[in-house]
């Protein structure tokens, strides 16, 4: 199949941040899973599947609401052994993740360069607000975006395309921005432009389509976005 034209790199009019593990520090439910007899490194199959689940629910039609899908995965991974007391303290978490500590000088960069930023998520608005206002980051934001109003996880298409529509930018001139590879790939087939901060995954895997820029660091990777030509 031909892939889509790739947008040229310009600097961007309106940012996209994706929030679990960009924003806000999902290792932080290692110690709910401690709380609830779980092994802390279960986190990371349990947070995996949960986006595996939503995509294929996608891929297959439609995804029910960000929580259910983490509660099924969850359910899932510790082999059927936790009350809904116990499952509900994990989920329970994704309102009160700490930031990462890159975010806010990234937020506050933007602000100088007086480009609007938005959270785009899989996740419940609500929860991601209250997160958000627990990480004092909301201000630094014009708004919360959630893909399960339209019933899909990231990364169709139509998924980025409709974020766009919903900030009222040019996907060519709105530029999503994220530690997932993937979140980046798609963003990049869906004609935005992408910065990819390497702090998790230590790089690109060359199966993917490369961002616009890249870092190590989110300020740094907005710092190279605004630095792009008009």
């Amino acid at each position: 199949m031909t892939a889509p034209e790739r947008t040229r790199a310009r600097r961007p009019k309106v940012v996209l941040f994706d929030v679990f593990e960009t924003l806000l520090e999902v290792d932080a439910l290692r110690s709910r899973m401690v709380d609830v007899g779980r092994p802390e490194h279960e986190l990371e199959l349990f947070f995996t599947r949960t986006l595996r689940d939503g995509m294929a629910l996608s891929l297959a039609g439609e995804s029910p609401d960000f929580l259910d899908v983490a509660r099924s995965a969850l359910i899932g991974t510790s082999g059927r052994r936790l009350s809904e007391e116990a499952v509900q303290h994990v989920l329970a978490g994704f309102a009160e993740l700490p930031p990462c500590p890159d975010v806010e000088p990234a937020l506050i960069a933007l602000a100088r360069a007086k480009i609007p930023a938005y959270a785009f998520t899989h996740g419940p608005a609500k929860v991601v607000r209250e997160a958000l206002d627990r990480a004092q980051l909301r201000s630094y934001l014009r708004g919360v975006i959630s893909c399960e109003e339209i019933g899909s996880f990231k990364p169709p298409a139509k998924v980025y395309q409709w974020a766009c529509r919903q900030v009222n930018s040019d996907p060519a001139r709105t530029a999503l921005v994220a530690v997932h590879s993937w979140d980046v790939h798609g963003a990049v087939r869906a004609g935005l432009l992408a910065g990819f901060a390497t702090r998790r995954e230590g790089g690109m895997s060359d199966v993917f389509d490369p961002p616009h820029v890249v870092a190590d660091a989110l300020d740094v990777v907005i710092e190279r976005l605004v630095a792009l030509p008009t």
